[in-house]
C-alpha cells in the first residue's frame, strides 16, 4: 500500500501474547538492520535507536494496560519506521535472524514469528558479536544504557545481550527453540533449507554458513 490510516484503538483487544509477538517483530525489523554492514551511519543510528527503546517502552505499556492509545499509537508509528527503509540507509540490508525464523515457522506452523524472533535472536547474538566489538558496544551503551568497560568490553555486551533476554523473558517470549516444541532432530533440516541446501550464506559483519546457521539453531536449542 502506499497510504494507511491507522486506530490504535483497533488494537485495544490484540492479546498479550500477541501484542508481545508484535512487539518483537516490530523491533526485530530495526535492530536487524542495525546490525547489517555500514559506516558512518550515526542519524540512521540514532532513529533506529530511538525506534528500538520506543517499541520496548511501548509494549511494556501495553502489557500492563491493552487500552493505553498512546502505547498503542506510538507501537503503530514504531511499526511504520521500522520496517519502511528508513532504518537502513546508508547499510547493507539482510534480515539474518528474520531468514532463520522463518524456517521454523515454515516447519511449525504453530510457531508465531516473534516468538521465535525471541527464541533465536540472543544466540544469534552470542555467536556473532565479536566480528564488531565497537558496533555492539554502541548497541549496549545507546540501546540499554550500559556503561563501557573499556578492559572487558565483551562482558559489556554480554551484559546487553543477557538484558534483552530477560526482557524477553518478562512479556512473555520464548528465549530458545525448546520452549516453541522444536525438536532436536529437526535442527540439521532447518539449517539445510535457511543455506539454501548450503548454497548460500546470510551476509553480516559475520557471514553465516550452513555449518556456522547449525550452531545457532543448537545453542537456541539448548537454551530454551
Amino acid at each position: 500500500m502506499n497510504f494507511a490510516i491507522e486506530d490504535p484503538v483497533l488494537t485495544y483487544t490484540v492479546s498479550p501474547y500477541q501484542t508481545a509477538c508484535g512487539a518483537v517483530d516490530i523491533a526485530m525489523h530495526t535492530i536487524e538492520r542495525y546490525f547489517c554492514p555500514g559506516e558512518d551511519t550515526y542519524l540512521t543510528d540514532s532513529i533506529a535507536e530511538a525506534v528500538i527503546k520506543s517499541v520496548r517502552k511501548a509494549a511494556g505499556d501495553c502489557l500492563k494496560n491493552p487500552e493505553d492509545y498512546t502505547a498503542r499509537a506510538n507501537m503503530m508509528w514504531a511499526s511504520s519506521l521500522a520496517h519502511n527503509g528508513l532504518t537502513q540507509c546508508g547499510r547493507e540490508f539482510q534480515l539474518v535472524v528474520h531468514q532463520l525464523e522463518h524456517e521454523v515457522s515454515g516447519m511449525y506452523p504453530e510457531v508465531a514469528h516473534g516468538a521465535g524472533l525471541a527464541a533465536l535472536w540472543c544466540s544469534w547474538a552470542r555467536y556473532v558479536y565479536k566480528a564488531n566489538i565497537n558496533r555492539w558496544l554502541q548497541y549496549a551503551s545507546n540501546v540499554w544504557g550500559l556503561d563501557i568497560d573499556f578492559e572487558h568490553p565483551e562482558k559489556t555486551i554480554e551484559t546487553a545481550i543477557d538484558m534483552q533476554e530477560q526482557y524477553y523473558a518478562s512479556i512473555g517470549m520464548p528465549i530458545g527453540l525448546k520452549e516453541l516444541g522444536v525438536k532436536e532432530d529437526d535442527l540439521a533440516k532447518l539449517a539445510l533449507d535457511c543455506s539454501r541446501n548450503k548454497t548460500r550464506s546470510l551476509i553480516g559483519y559475520k557471514p553465516l554458513a550452513y555449518e556456522d546457521i547449525l550452531v545457532i539453531y543448537q545453542m537456541a536449542y539448548e537454551r530454551g
